[in-house]
């Protein structure tokens, strides 16, 4: 089926302390993201890069000291989820290109107040070394880009506004998770999230919990957000990310995720994050998730280019 992608650049780095994610909209787009697209009978309106939103004043603050740049990521949080619905409302998939995992409180909210208003269950499926359960109290870090997941369920959540249609925790599903902290364990548990974290893939591989999880999507006639973190994958073939956690998904297993994906005709948004061009190796993280977003958009095995990254690209 070809559908309507439309690219939201999201050139957000408000959400943790190393800087760079805000060239991720710019390396996807020169990694070649619309041909990719295109080539598979898609058509594709590239927006360009949001904006922040103005956030009136005075100024909001948070009971927390750690949390920083919080004005900033709450003017994104505005802006993403307005252009998320205005891709919705088009009959278009967003592809929103990141920026750090923070952008997934704007965008996710715009899925959610998208869904509510068609009457239909959102779904979330997190790809993710972490997971984001943080709150802006909880947060030691203060990088609200740990919290992300917190918000969508609905969580306590000041000084954000509240999330437009918190997603139920049996329709968020997270894979790959293998960094939790303490008091994000605890929480996780209390609110019975699905975690298929390393060992369950390891033991079960990554088919069957996956196939699960979207035949409840399917009974449900819900709407899929995905939200792919660069760090889902092993470092070893995805460096370009400064939250890095050996032991992630293999190529295969990242490749076999999105064809699986592609094969459900669920996803109705993705968030492509984390990426940090600043510690890529020519282009090679860009690259893979391009290619990923390809293999869930019907890329086959044997349509893939060869690339060396040690010759020339």
């Amino acid at each position: 089926m070809n559908r309507h992608c439309i690219l939201i650049g999201a050139p957000v780095d408000s959400g943790q302390r190393r800087p760079g994610c805000l060239m991720g909209p710019a390396a996807y787009r020169v990694a070649g993201i619309t041909g990719a697209l295109e080539a598979l009978g898609h058509q594709v309106s590239d927006r360009g890069d949001v904006s922040p939103a103005p956030v009136p004043e005075p100024a909001p603050s948070c009971p927390n000291p750690a949390v920083h740049h919080l004005t900033e990521t709450l003017g994104w949080t505005k802006a993403l989820a307005e252009a998320g619905q205005a891709a919705m409302a088009a009959g278009g998939m967003p592809v929103f290109m990141g920026g750090d995992h923070s952008l997934s409180l704007g965008s996710v909210a715009g899925m959610a107040a998208h869904a509510a208003s068609a009457g239909r269950p959102l779904f979330v499926l997190w790809l993710d070394a972490h997971s984001d359960f943080h709150t802006p109290e909880s947060t030691a870090s203060g990088n609200l880009h740990g919290t992300p997941l917190a918000y969508i369920a609905g969580r306590p959540f000041a000084p954000f506004p509240p999330f437009p249609a918190p997603v139920p925790p049996e329709n968020i599903a997270l894979f790959g998770i293998r960094s939790v902290d303490p008091a994000e364990h605890a929480a996780l548990l209390a609110h019975d999230i699905g975690i298929n974290d390393m060992r369950v893939i390891d033991e079960q591989g990554i088919t069957a919990p996956l196939r699960a999880f979207l035949e409840r999507v399917t009974a449900a006639r819900g709407l899929l957000h995905v939200s792919l973190d660069v760090d889902f994958m092993d470092p070893s073939i995805a460096p370009a990310v400064g939250t890095t956690v050996p032991g992630g998904a293999t190529f295969r297993e990242a490749h076999l995720v999105m064809e699986l994906l592609h094969d459900s005709g669920l996803v109705t948004s993705v968030d492509l994050v984390e990426l940090n061009p600043f510690l890529d190796e020519r282009g090679r993280t860009a690259h893979l998730m391009v290619d990923l977003l390809a293999s869930l958009m019907g890329r086959k095995v044997f349509d893939r280019p060869t690339r060396s990254f040690r010759g020339q690209v």
